[in-house]
């Protein structure tokens, strides 16, 4: 069973304010669950959401010419 953690704790480990994992539960972006009146997110909902929205760093093309402006 995975850990659930408050939005609090979700903000903490994503270095942001609380606003955005609010607004990332707002439009159903993140998996949730509601025990309560009170919002958990799993451990494994936040990994899942960092791995799918990590970006590769590009690799610049070794023949790259700049060009000269007018």
């Amino acid at each position: 069973m995975d850990r659930l953690l408050s939005v609090d704790q979700v903000a903490e480990l994503l270095g942001t304010t609380v606003r955005f994992p609010r607004r990332l539960i707002e439009e159903r972006r993140i998996t949730f669950v509601k025990v309560g009146r009170h919002v958990r997110i799993p451990e494994s909902a936040v990994s899942t959401f960092v791995a799918a929205n990590t970006v590769a760093p590009m690799t610049l093309r070794p023949t790259t010419t700049l060009r000269r402006v007018a």
